[in-house]
């Protein structure tokens, strides 16, 4: 039997960055949700704190509220990301002829906004109310479906990017309008005072916890 040689290739890297974010996120997320559904006080208290100021603005400010809710209940609405979601999933069946990937692509975002209905359900936290509200949402505020939604698919098409080989400029040009709707999405939640701040931190990180641990299994599958 012939012993193998040491000079032989190693086995390929294992996606080590994928693996190290999905720990630190799911420290982070399962941190944060714990501390929520016990209604640990000092987060109440900054919660109260933040809210009742942004409400206050809102209230002031028709205009940029009038803006924030056109923002929020269509440029950056949970079905206009996954509609954009399946829009790249077809591109990729039907045009790269990468059905993997677009497989992929669906069952991740189909796994995420599962995991979002399963937590709102958990943890089953009660949305700011106000005395003159400026807007109205459903279901329960953690985490924030909007946030949430926003974060997986945004980060899953610039990671595409990538992995289909686009150019400096557009990763660039796509990185920095992801950036923007991530960002912008959770300040519009909370400016219109239907989620607390922790809810749309909690969206963000759970989100990134999905990108994560998809690009850990893409890469296992495709490495």
């Amino acid at each position: 039997m012939q012993t193998p040689s040491v000079d032989s290739p190693s086995a390929p890297p294992q996606p080590r960055t994928a693996l190290r974010a999905s720990w630190v996120l799911a420290l982070c997320s399962g941190l944060l949700t714990a501390l929520v559904a016990v209604r640990w006080r000092p987060l109440v208290r900054l919660d109260d704190g933040i809210a009742g100021t942004t409400h206050r603005w809102a209230v002031e400010e028709g205009g940029v509220t009038h803006a924030m809710r056109i923002l929020t209940d269509w440029v950056w609405d949970p079905w206009t990301m996954r509609l954009l979601c399946a829009v790249v999933v077809v591109w990729l069946w039907w045009r790269r002829a990468d059905r993997w990937t677009a497989v992929w692509l669906a069952a991740t975002c189909l796994l995420g906004s599962v995991l979002q209905q399963v937590l709102k359900a958990a943890v089953d936290r009660p949305r700011p109310v106000w005395t003159h509200p400026v807007d109205s949402a459903h279901y329960s505020a953690f985490p924030s479906g909007h946030a949430m939604t926003a974060t997986f698919v945004c980060g899953l098409l610039v990671w595409l990017l990538h992995h289909c080989g686009a150019g400096r400029d557009l990763r660039r040009a796509g990185l920095a309008v992801a950036v923007v709707c991530v960002a912008g999405v959770g300040m519009t939640r909370v400016w219109l005072g239907v989620h607390w701040s922790t809810d749309v931190l909690g969206g963000w990180l759970l989100g990134a916890l999905v990108v994560a641990l998809a690009v850990l299994v893409h890469r296992r599958r495709h490495p």
